[in-house]
């Protein structure tokens, strides 16, 4: 007979936000399942990140059938893991874990989420020169999709110019000689000036974090820009790209995608990411995911 109950979590830090258990939960009481989203936040439990291990192998005992993992555990539950999928050992970052048979087997949906998204909402723009803001866990991961999806050079810039450069490294061994490079803040207006768009990733657009992540002036008409942030769904810097004609993408539809992929991963059913796009649209507070 086949399962038709699940648990599962999320293990992070300040994740009480977090729209991922309301994400599964409604997808799963649309497909029957009785499926309970459980939040796992190392700051509530007073415990640091290296933990995690600790956090993984008491759900694995407990009888959770996956977890979710984000900020700042991704890295650091590597080694206590069984097993890690491709997509997952070549980012060296873990967002989802799968138990199954005894064994915890790592894997990472930001890298296809995000790449599904851009995909749907960016369909056709152009990606010979891609500017890249931020190069931590989530910029590592939109990095992976963006050569993933073709692009010709990716441009990493990041306040920690020696974080980029070793992001821009691990890309380089992975998609090939010249197809990333670092940069620090001050090269961002002149990368601007030619590139075909520009992706965000860091947390300046968050409601805890407002504003520009860049001077409104670096933006120019033919720059597709995309969002990681999706709380809110208009950050200020789609708000200001769009004003100006910009294609842009928001964050939303990464989150989804990401979150449809672990759903896939943890029930073996296929979710319906349309249907899950109207509860993040919602459930953020918007009017509609926008492209």
């Amino acid at each position: 007979m086949p399962q038709d109950s699940y648990l599962v979590g999320l293990i992070g830090s300040g994740i009480g936000p977090s729209l991922s258990p309301a994400l599964h939960e409604r997808e799963a009481d649309r497909q029957g399942l009785r499926y309970v989203y459980r939040l796992i936040d190392i700051e509530v439990l007073g415990v640091g990140p290296e933990a995690v291990g600790d956090l993984v192998r008491a759900a694995r005992d407990l009888g959770f059938d996956g977890l979710n993992i984000t900020h700042p555990c991704k890295q650091l539950v590597i080694p206590h893991l069984d097993a890690l999928a491709p997509g997952a050992e070549a980012l060296g970052a873990v967002n989802t874990v799968v138990f199954q048979d005894g064994r915890a087997v790592g894997h990472n949906t930001d890298v296809t989420g995000f790449a599904a998204s851009f995909a749907r909402g960016l369909t056709d723009a152009p990606l010979e020169r891609v500017v890249q803001l931020g190069a931590g866990g989530a910029g590592a991961a939109v990095a992976h999709a963006l050569l993933t999806l073709g692009a010709g050079h990716v441009t990493v810039v990041d306040a920690l110019p020696d974080r980029a450069g070793g992001l821009a490294a691990s890309l380089n061994r992975h998609f090939g000689a010249d197809r990333a490079a670092g940069a620090g803040l001050d090269a961002l207006p002149s990368l601007l000036t030619g590139a075909d768009g520009i992706v965000h990733a860091t947390p300046t657009g968050m409601a805890a974090h407002p504003g520009l992540p860049f001077p409104a002036e670096l933006l120019h008409p033919g720059l597709w820009v995309a969002e990681v942030v999706y709380r809110p769904l208009e950050t200020e810097l789609l708000r200001t790209a769009r004003a100006l004609g910009c294609a842009t993408l928001d964050g939303g539809g990464m989150a989804v995608f990401q979150a449809a992929d672990a759903f896939r991963l943890f029930t073996g059913r296929e979710p319906d990411s349309t249907r899950m796009l109207a509860d993040i649209a919602e459930l953020a507070g918007a009017a509609g995911v926008r492209n």
